[in-house]
C-alpha cells in the first residue's frame, strides 16, 4: 500500500497531500470508483453538493474496507445556499445524503461576488464547525481580496482554498499569498486538458527522463508546489498510478520547465472568480 504524505492545516487538522476528485462519479459507477480508490490507498475524497454524488461517496465509504475515521471527506456549499439559515440546512443535508456524522472539510464552492453573501456563508461554516458538523472549513476559488475580507469581518482565514491549478495556469501569485497567510492550496483540475497537456514536449521529455507517466510528472509537480491535488479517475489502474508519485523527485529546473507552460489566459472555460456565479 502506498504511503501518502500528510500535512497540517492552520487549525491543526491533518490532511493527505493527494486525494480523489469525484465530480461525475455518480450512481453505481461512482460507488464502485469510490470503493476502488479507497481500497487502492486513497484517504482524501472530494465531493460537492452540486456534484449530486454525496450519496454515492457515502455508499462507497460504507462498502469499502477502511474505517470512516481513517478517511478525510470534503464537500462544498453551492452558490444558491449562501444565506446563513439555508447554508446550515444544506450542510446538514450534505451529511444526510452521505450518511455521515461530520465532514472533515467543508468549502464554499465559489464566492459569487455579485450576490455578495459569501461572508454570511463563511459565518455559517464557522458555526457548523463549532457544532461538530465540520472539522475544518475552507473555500474554493477565492481571490486574495475575498480572503482578506473574510479575515477582516470574521477574524478567521480558511484552512484551505481549492483553486484551479495546473501547468497551463500555475497561480504563482495566489499560491504565494496562501503561503504567506497560512492557507493551504488545493488544486482542482490538476491535470487540466490531459490529452493536450500530456502531448506537450516538456511533459513528454520529463516522462522519458524519469521513467514515469505524464500524469505522474504533473502530479509530482503539484506536490512539489506544496499543493494538494485531487485528480479524478474511475479506472483502478490509473488511480494507483496517480498515487505513485512519492518515490521520485523533480529537479528544481524541471519544475521550472513545467512552470514555463503557464499562460495568462490559462483558465479552463474562463471560470473567473470575479465573474462566475455558481447556482
Amino acid at each position: 500500500m502506498i504511503q501518502i504524505p500528510t500535512t497540517y492545516l492552520n487549525d491543526g487538522t491533518e490532511i493527505p497531500m493527494i486525494g480523489l476528485g469525484t465530480a461525475t462519479l455518480n450512481g453505481f459507477r461512482g460507488v464502485n470508483a469510490i470503493k476502488s480508490a479507497i481500497n487502492n490507498g486513497y484517504r482524501l475524497l472530494d465531493t460537492a453538493y452540486n456534484y449530486e454524488n454525496e450519496g454515492a461517496v457515502g455508499k462507497g465509504i460504507k462498502e469499502s474496507s477502511v474505517s470512516r475515521k481513517d478517511l478525510f471527506i470534503t464537500s462544498k456549499l453551492p452558490g444558491r445556499a449562501h444565506q446563513r439559515d439555508r447554508a446550515i440546512q444544506t450542510i446538514q443535508e450534505s451529511l444526510y445524503r452521505a450518511d455521515l456524522d461530520y465532514y472533515d472539510l467543508y468549502l464554499i464552492h465559489w464566492p459569487n461576488p455579485k450576490q455578495d453573501v459569501y461572508v454570511e456563508a463563511w459565518q455559517a461554516l464557522l458555526d457548523a464547525k463549532k457544532w461538530g458538523l465540520i472539522r475544518s472549513v475552507g473555500v474554493c476559488n477565492f481571490l486574495p481580496e475575498h480572503l482578506e475580507r473574510l479575515k477582516k469581518e470574521t477574524g478567521v482565514l480558511p484552512s484551505v482554498n481549492q483553486i484551479e491549478l495546473h501547468p497551463y495556469f500555475n497561480q504563482a501569485d495566489q499560491r504565494q499569498w496562501h503561503e504567506e497567510n497560512g492557507v493551504m492550496t488545493q488544486s482542482w483540475s490538476p491535470l487540466a486538458l490531459a490529452n493536450k497537456l500530456f502531448e506537450e514536449p516538456v511533459i513528454k521529455k520529463l516522462a522519458d527522463k524519469y521513467g514515469r507517466t505524464a500524469a505522474q510528472i504533473v502530479l509530482r509537480w503539484h506536490y512539489q508546489l506544496n499543493s494538494i491535488s485531487i485528480p479524478r479517475s474511475s479506472n483502478p489502474k490509473r488511480q494507483l498510478n496517480n498515487l505513485a508519485i512519492f518515490d521520485f523527485e523533480l529537479e528544481a529546473g524541471d519544475v521550472e520547465l513545467i512552470n514555463s507552460l503557464n499562460k495568462s489566459d490559462g483558465r479552463l472555460n474562463d471560470l473567473d472568480p470575479l465573474k462566475h456565479e455558481e447556482f
